[in-house]
């Protein structure tokens, strides 16, 4: 079993069913993420230019797609050790290599970032959001939450 599984898991136990902190919030970024269609008008992220295998617990395979913002901050070609707001970054997960079965996004918002991470794709209802800390114990290594984990050209 992957080490990064095996700490989801225990995180999942610990957190129960979820920590959906801000619900309204995570239909409403759900709802925009929908509207933006993010996976037509997103660029991929550096570094992950289809579906790849993961070792992180999202899935055995994602996409990860970021926003205009996010790509201005790399094109500016200055070390990275905040993100802007409005940065916006969407992982998709994949059970196997076919079957979508979790969207993970994350928004920076007035110095901070918003979290989510929603299973029921119909609906939009989240099963984290706000700042968990199923999402903050594992990107909080320094660097604004997530470039050594995702964009280590941003370094």
């Amino acid at each position: 079993m992957k080490i990064h599984a095996l700490i989801g898991a225990l995180l999942l136990v610990a957190t129960g069913c979820g920590d959906n902190q801000e619900p309204e919030a995570a239909v409403a970024f759900w709802n925009q993420l929908q509207t933006d269609d993010y996976r037509s008008n997103f660029a991929r992220a550096p570094g992950w230019p289809g579906r790849e295998p993961s070792k992180a617990i999202h899935a055995d395979f994602v996409e990860i797609y970021i926003n205009d913002v996010v790509v201005d901050a790399l094109d500016a070609g200055e070390p990275i050790t905040a993100w802007p707001d409005g940065s916006l970054i969407v992982k998709d997960g994949y059970d196997g290599d076919e079957e979508l079965n979790v969207v993970a996004a994350m928004e920076k918002r007035d110095g901070a970032w918003f979290w989510a991470e929603w299973f029921d794709l119909e609906s939009g209802e989240a099963k984290y959001s706000g700042s968990p800390r199923l999402c903050t114990d594992c990107h909080s290594d320094g660097d604004d939450f997530v470039t050594s984990f995702s964009f280590p050209a941003a370094q």
